[in-house]
């Protein structure tokens, strides 16, 4: 046990180093610790890694995809319903029948039922990868947007996609028209079980009296919850967390009506989702050894060759499918055409931005060791080793370009979006006048007597007044885009200083280290405004 422990520790602390690595040499920590965690797997006397794909499933994926559901807009999503939807099943089906025809007729003894099962696996593109890589660039709202949606639901149809194809080649046949029913009613009960169990938990929240830490520990609980429940009864687990996760985030003002809540809820999901998203990628690079020593009869130049092949034609795939699904809508419908055009810069970024990750991974693992008769599962080995290259040649080729891509085509926001400063300072406007109004209103006597308040409404006053005047002048956008650099630079300056400030007041012992700390979170909070350091 303790042995067990130290190699999970040593494990962990090798993954925050080499994050800390990925930062220094300024690469998408995903690219980087799966090429790492691949270094680290030939290393000689290295432990074996033996990947469970139900610890995958189970463990890592309803958080993962509960938090990406938490921070999609759900207006967004649903203004860009089209393009996700195109994406996210479309061409999740696409991909599949593609790669089920090629794969069956270029890899010997390949069937048509094995390369549904291969392209059910390799067709949904990562989340976390692509978002890690487009992190802090400057991409169109509506990219990250369709991009995020993508992946929220893809897992879904692919997963059933798979789930199909193994039925298929267990009991050797396929019925188009019963799958099709069924995809459906996997989909559509897995999204009722979510949507239900999320309505029990806003009522858990809502009406129970909670503290932050339960409040914390049961959003963690969640996920798990959903998931288990929609897969005990055979639907989707992923829809029952993606959509379950969604509504809880729409209702989350309602739920969480505390700060200390919400700030708690931070910390805990920011750490919980920062080191699962390390540690999968660099499971990525230490499973391949045992997925090389399960190649049997096929070289591992054979399973590159194949690899190759299906990441071409994966790559080539989604080219094929953006760019008509981004501008045939539009010569169709008179109400798409309301959009500002995508033009041919969105689509490219987003067919390059298809890099595939570890629910693949995850996926190639699950397919059984046996059939049904007691014989090995065919070609099950070099289904995992072909996984395993499409997902190092998307992540690492893809992820590493992309960034040079965007810059060299210099792509630039396409909708009529307020700058963040000027959405900011709107929002604070509307909050400062509902604040003058309720004072107004319910405490006119409380005003003329109660210094405190009238110096909070004085200052209410004037805040308007300033955010207003800041307002006016965030139209001069090129020139205020610099001085705004330089006004955020400054306040972080400040800060820094007032917490260097904070730690000489600590070290006099006159005031007491509550009371710093409060101060020293206030500091925080200020921060966070500018950095936007909550997410991710």
């Amino acid at each position: 046990m303790h042995h067990h422990l130290l190699q999970i520790m040593g494990l962990l602390f090798a993954v925050m180093l080499l994050v800390l690595l990925a930062r220094r040499i300024k690469i998408a920590y995903p690219i980087f610790l799966v090429i790492a965690g691949l270094g680290i797997a030939f290393i000689p006397g290295m432990p074996r890694l033996h990947l469970d794909p139900d610890l995958i499933f189970l463990i890592f994926l309803p958080p993962l995809l509960y938090e990406a559901a938490w921070y999609t807009s759900w207006n967004d999503f649903w203004k860009w319903k089209r393009p996700i939807v195109l994406l996210a099943f479309g061409l999740v089906f696409f991909t599949s029948t593609i790669i089920a025809y090629t794969s069956s007729s270029m890899i010997p003894g390949f069937t048509l039922a094995l390369g549904f099962l291969l392209g059910g696996i390799v067709s949904p593109p990562d989340a976390v990868a692509a978002a890690t890589v487009l992190k802090g660039m400057s991409v169109p709202k509506r990219l990250l947007t369709i991009l995020e949606g993508e992946s929220l639901v893809n897992d879904a149809s692919s997963l059933i996609v798979f789930k199909f194809a193994v039925v298929a080649v267990l009991t050797g046949s396929f019925s188009m028209q019963e799958a099709s029913g069924q995809f459906f009613l996997v989909a559509g009960m897995g999204i009722v079980i979510g949507l239900a169990g999320a309505h029990v938990m806003y009522v858990i929240h809502r009406f129970l009296p909670t503290t932050p830490a339960i409040d914390a520990a049961l959003t963690v609980m969640t996920p798990y919850l959903l998931f288990l429940a929609a897969e005990q009864f055979h639907f989707s687990g992923v829809m029952a967390v993606v959509s379950g996760g969604l509504f809880m985030s729409y209702r989350s003002h309602e739920v969480f009506q505390t700060g200390s809540t919400r700030l708690n809820m931070l910390g805990v999901w920011t750490t919980m989702i920062f080191v699962m998203n390390t540690v999968v990628f660099v499971l990525i690079g230490l499973a391949l050894p045992d997925i090389v020593d399960g190649l049997g009869e096929y070289s591992v130049m054979d399973g590159i060759k194949y690899g190759l092949l299906i990441s071409i034609i994966t790559i080539a795939l989604r080219f094929l499918w953006v760019y008509p699904a981004a501008h045939l809508p539009r010569w169709i419908s008179a109400r798409v055409r309301r959009d500002p055009s995508p033009g041919w810069k969105g689509p490219l970024v987003i067919s390059w931005a298809g890099m595939r990750g570890v629910v693949s991974l995850a996926t190639a693992l699950s397919i059984p060791l046996l059939m049904e008769d007691g014989s090995a599962f065919p070609q099950r080995n070099l289904i995992i080793f072909i996984t395993f290259v499409v997902i190092f040649i998307t992540l690492v080729f893809q992820g590493l370009t992309l960034p040079f891509i965007i810059k060299m085509i210099k792509l630039r926001e396409i909708d009529t979006i307020a700058s963040e400063d000027e959405q900011q300072a709107g929002i604070q406007i509307r909050l400062d006048k509902a604040a003058l109004k309720l004072l107004q209103d319910q405490y006119a006597s409380a005003v003329r007597n109660n210094k405190l308040i009238g110096f909070y409404k004085a200052n209410l006053e004037n805040q308007i007044s300033h955010t207003d005047k800041r307002l006016q002048s965030l139209s001069h956008e090129d020139t205020e885009r610099e001085e705004i650099a330089a006004y955020h630079h400054m306040l972080l300056d400040v800060y820094s200083h007032q917490r260097k400030e904070l730690f000489r007041l600590r070290k006099e012992k006159y005031f007491s280290d509550e009371e710093i700390r409060k101060t020293e979170l206030q500091l925080d909070l200020n921060e966070l405004k500018i950095t936007g350091a909550g997410h991710g």
